[in-house]
C-alpha cells in the first residue's frame, strides 16, 4: 500500500522565514522523498496542523489544494502501474514522477526470440538465408515456450531470470520430456544445435541493444561425432545403375546421385540454374555458387555423372534439376534403398558424405580442396570425413589381412 505524508525542512529556511515542503512516499517499506517546489513559514505549518486545520490566509487554501494534487498525481500513477501489472521499485517509481527515464523493463525471453526470427524472416524473403534455418528457430522457440509453460505457468520468463538451472533443466527438458510427432526426447547433437541457435539470438539481441549479456553462452554441451554413414563406389552404382519405373522415385534418386557427385545439399542443388555452369580456360566445365547455408563460395568441378544427370532434364525443367518437396524426400530415399537392397538409412547428408569420402577424398583429392568444394569455413569441419576414411581403408586392410591369414 502507498502512502504520501507532507513535512518541512526548518534546516532549509529562506530569507523570508519560509521552509520548503517535500513529501516523503512509502510502500513496500521503503520511502522516497520528493520536494514540492511550496514553501511555507514553521510557524503557520504547526499553527495549521501541518495544513489540516481551518485556514485564515487564501494563500495557504491554496498551498493545501496544490499538495492534494501533488498527492493525487502519486496515487494515480501507482494504481495505473499495479493494473498494468508493472512491479516498480521505490527509486524507479522516482524517476517517473520527477519525468525521468524509467529504468528499462527487462526484456521477455519470447520477445526476444521472436524480435530475431522476425529479422531472420526477412533474410529468408530476400534469399540470404533459408527456409530451414527459420524453422530450426521456429522450433526451439516453440521447445522454450512448452518448457516455460511446464515450469513457469506462462509461455516466457523475464531475461534477468535466466540462469545456469534454468539452461540445464531446459537441456534436460529436451532431452527427456520433450515429444514431437510421437517420439520422446531429443538426441544430444540436436540439442546442442538448439542451444546454438539460443546463443546466436541472443548475440543478435545484445548487438540490437536489447540486452548486456548473453546468458546461453554458460551452455557448454557438445556434438557427439558419430561415424559420418556414407556409399561406397559398389554401392554408389548400384544406385545409378537402377532405373525406376515410377517417376518421384526416378527423379528423387537423380537428385541424390547429385549431390553425391557435387556435394551440394539439395536445397542448394535445386536452386542451380545454367548461369552457375562455367568452362574454365581448359574447357573445363565448373558450378560456381554460393552456399545456401554459410555463404562461402563453393565451386565445383563438374563431374561426368553429374553433367549426365543435368542433361537428362535440360529440356523439361527451368533450372538443372527437377523441383522435389523436401517433405517427403527421405521417405523416399528410404524407398529407393529397400528396392535396390541397400542395408543403409539413405539421407541427403549421407549424399553430401560420401561426396566427401568415396567420391573425392577417397580419389586421392586434397582434404583442402574437399573442404573449398563442401563450402566449410575451417579444414576442422573437414577432418572428420578423413578420420571415417581413415577407419574405412583400416577395415577393409584388416579383411585383407585375414584373406592372407587364411590362404
Amino acid at each position: 500500500m502507498l502512502k504520501t505524508i507532507f513535512y518541512i525542512k526548518s534546516d532549509k529556511v529562506k530569507l523570508t522565514y519560509e521552509c520548503p515542503i517535500y513529501a516523503r512516499v512509502t510502500f513496500k517499506g521503503k520511502s522516497i522523498t520528493l520536494s514540492t517546489g511550496k514553501y511555507i513559514t514553521q510557524e503557520r505549518w504547526n499553527s495549521t496542523d501541518k495544513l489540516r486545520r481551518i485556514f485564515k490566509q487564501d494563500k495557504e487554501k491554496v498551498l493545501k489544494e496544490a499538495l492534494d494534487l501533488f498527492a493525487l498525481k502519486i496515487q494515480k500513477l501507482y494504481n495505473q502501474l499495479e493494473r498494468e501489472g508493472e512491479i516498480v521499485s521505490v527509486q524507479e517509481l522516482k524517476c517517473l514522477l520527477l519525468g525521468q527515464s524509467k529504468k528499462s523493463k527487462t526484456p521477455e525471453l519470447i520477445d526476444i526470440i521472436n524480435n530475431h526470427n522476425e529479422y531472420f524472416a526477412k533474410l529468408v524473403n530476400i534469399g540470404e538465408r533459408s527456409k530451414a534455418s527459420l524453422q530450426k528457430y521456429e522450433r526451439v522457440k516453440d521447445l522454450v515456450m512448452l518448457y516455460n509453460k511446464k515450469y513457469y505457468g506462462s509461455d516466457t520468463i523475464p531475461v534477468d531470470k535466466i540462469n545456469g538451472a534454468y539452461i540445464y533443466n531446459l537441456e534436460s527438458y529436451m532431452k527427456f520430456e520433450s515429444e514431437y510427432k510421437g517420439k520422446l526426447g531429443i538426441k544430444n547433437n540436436s540439442i546442442v544445435k538448439y542451444f546454438k541457435n539460443l546463443k546466436t539470438i541472443f548475440y543478435y539481441a545484445i548487438k540490437m541493444d536489447l540486452i548486456t549479456n548473453n546468458p546461453f553462452k554458460k551452455y557448454d554441451g557438445k556434438i557427439q561425432i558419430t561415424e559420418a554413414n556414407f556409399l561406397t563406389h559398389q554401392e554408389l552404382l548400384k544406385i545409378e545403375q537402377k532405373t525406376f519405373s515410377i517417376d518421384r522415385l526416378e527423379r528423387v534418386k537423380d537428385v541424390f546421385l547429385f549431390s553425391c557427385y557435387t556435394g551440394y545439399a539439395p536445397i542448394d542443388a535445386m536452386k542451380l540454374t545454367r548461369e552457375n555452369i562455367i568452362q574454365d580456360a581448359d574447357k573445363e566445365l565448373w558450378i560456381k555458387t554460393n552456399r545456401q547455408k554459410t555463404k562461402i563460395r563453393a565451386n565445383v568441378p563438374l563431374l561426368p555423372p553429374a553433367l549426365r544427370i543435368i542433361n537428362k532434364y535440360q529440356y523439361s525443367e527451368s533450372g538443372l534439376l527437377p523441383k522435389i518437396s523436401n517433405q517427403k524426400m527421405n521417405a523416399y530415399l528410404k524407398e529407393i534403398a529397400d528396392i535396390i537392397g541397400l542395408d543403409k538409412n539413405l539421407t541427403w547428408y549421407v549424399a553430401r558424405h560420401t561426396f566427401a569420402t568415396t567420391v573425392t577424398l577417397g580419389n586421392g583429392i586434397k582434404i583442402e580442396n574437399v573442404s573449398a568444394m563442401l563450402g566449410h569455413t575451417t579444414i576442422r569441419q573437414t577432418q572428420h570425413y578423413a578420420k571415417v576414411l581413415d577407419s574405412s581403408v583400416g577395415e577393409d586392410m584388416k579383411k585383407l589381412k585375414e584373406r592372407y591369414l587364411n590362404s
